[in-house]
């Protein structure tokens, strides 16, 4: 089921889709886009209401949207606005990578819009000792290497594997590279969004989750982002790289849903 919104003075259309049914649940996805089938959406579509936005630009028919964004806080602002026109009241907030960083940032813009913050593997914040890699610039043969601490495990086959119609295999390829674009063009540098300086805003209960093995974003910054909240947390996953929620799914469903509970 999807929703469509006209938003920040009708500039943009965005689509939200929705699955499951409960208490309501805002998910911000990953650089790569909304995958339907991403394995942490499905859990959590078993007890909530998920709505989950597609990034300016990533809906198919709408590849332009993401030129009517002037800057991160427009992408900030739409978050928020699409959560109000959704009529939803102190959902759960979970993102992931990008994702992450975003729904930090709109709990750091907006304290009393979530209830509880979950936050995976976020980017977000910069230490010089521990350098967050460009994945814009991975050629499209390293990006298992990038994301899986097992790149050649069963995990990363499942999630990197395109389908054998010539067709259908480019259009996957060109909506990822498309949806890498789009979410790119507002990330870097994201060390200069500020997030750092305004993470004590954050009111809720926050959970982070990470792979100790993430060649993306360093583990250490599960650190970083807890001494930043003053109510967080981190589960730290052994044998896990930058995507728990495929490489470690069932350890991450357990973390969430103690969390959640």
């Amino acid at each position: 089921m999807t929703t469509t919104f006209d938003i920040l003075g009708g500039r943009i259309s965005l689509r939200v889709q929705r699955f499951g049914e409960g208490e309501p649940l805002l998910y911000i996805h990953p650089e790569g886009g909304l995958a339907p089938r991403d394995p942490l959406l499905t859990h959590l579509a078993e007890r909530y209401t998920v709505f989950a936005p597609e990034f300016p630009g990533t809906t198919p028919g709408d590849p332009y949207a993401i030129h009517a964004l002037d800057g991160w806080t427009d992408v900030v602002l739409a978050y928020e606005e699409v959560t109000r026109r959704l009529g939803l009241e102190r959902p759960v907030v979970v993102g992931q990578s990008f994702g992450g960083m975003l729904a930090a940032d709109l709990a750091a813009h907006f304290p009393a819009l979530p209830s509880r913050l979950v936050l995976v593997a976020p980017v977000g914040l910069w230490h010089d000792d521990h350098p967050v890699r460009n994945w814009t610039t991975v050629a499209p043969d390293k990006t298992a290497g990038m994301l899986f601490h097992d790149p050649a495990g069963d995990a990363a086959k499942a999630a990197l594997t395109l389908p054998t119609d010539p067709d259908q295999m480019r259009a996957v390829l060109l909506a990822r590279v498309w949806s890498m674009a789009c979410t790119g063009r507002f990330a870097w540098p994201f060390p200069d969004h500020g997030l750092r300086g305004r993470l004590h805003r954050v009111a809720a209960p926050t959970l982070l989750v990470w792979g100790r093995d993430d060649r993306i974003v360093d583990a250490a910054y599960a650190k970083e982002f807890t001494a930043g909240i003053a109510s967080s947390s981190a589960t730290v996953i052994d044998e896990c790289g930058h995507v728990p929620q495929v490489e470690q799914y069932r350890q991450t469903a357990a973390a969430v849903d103690a969390f959640l509970a």
